[in-house]
C-alpha cells in the first residue's frame, strides 16, 4: 500500500510497531521510515495517545441486579411463559391457514410444492434451532452464574 509520503507497507505494521511485535526487519523498515516521514510520525504519536487513553479509561460497572434481563416477579415469569406459548401457537396456527390457503388455490402443483418445501424447511431449520436452546437451558452449567 503505497502512500503520498512513499509508505509502501500497511498502516497495520505502525500498530505492530506500536506494540513492539514486529520481526526484526519490519522494525527496522517502520522505524526507518518514521525517521524521515513527519506524516507518520504525527500519526503514530495520535496511535500513542489513542492507546494510552483507551488503557487508562476506567469504566463502572453496572451493579449486579442490572446484569439479568430475566422476569424477577412470578407474575412477570408467567406472562413472559405464557406470551411465548400464544405466540408459538399463533406462528404455528398463521402457518397452517398460509399452507391450507396457498394449497387449495388454484397454484400449479410444482409451485405449491416448491413453497411449500421452502415453508417446510424454514421451519424444520427454526424447530432445530429451538430445541438446541431449550437443551443448552436445560442442561447449562452456568446458567445460574450472574456477572
Amino acid at each position: 500500500m503505497s502512500t503520498d509520503c512513499g509508505r509502501t507497507f500497511d498502516e497495520v505494521l505502525l500498530t505492530g510497531y506500536l506494540d513492539g511485535v514486529l520481526t526484526q526487519a519490519d522494525d527496522q523498515r517502520v522505524r526507518l521510515h518514521l525517521e524521515e516521514c513527519a506524516d507518520c510520525r504525527r500519526l503514530m504519536d495520535e496511535m500513542r495517545e489513542t492507546r494510552e487513553a483507551t488503557m487508562t479509561t476506567r469504566f463502572e460497572l453496572p451493579a449486579d441486579d442490572q446484569w439479568n434481563e430475566a422476569p424477577r416477579g412470578l407474575a412477570s415469569r408467567l406472562s413472559y411463559g405464557l406470551g411465548w406459548i400464544l405466540l408459538s401457537i399463533w406462528a404455528v396456527g398463521m402457518l397452517g391457514l398460509l399452507v391450507g390457503h396457498l394449497w387449495s388455490d388454484a397454484m400449479p402443483l410444482t409451485e405449491k410444492l416448491l413453497l411449500f418445501g421452502g415453508l417446510s424447511g424454514a421451519a424444520l431449520l427454526f424447530l432445530s434451532v429451538l430445541i438446541d436452546r431449550l437443551e443448552t437451558m436445560r442442561n447449562d452449567p452456568y446458567r445460574k452464574v450472574e456477572k
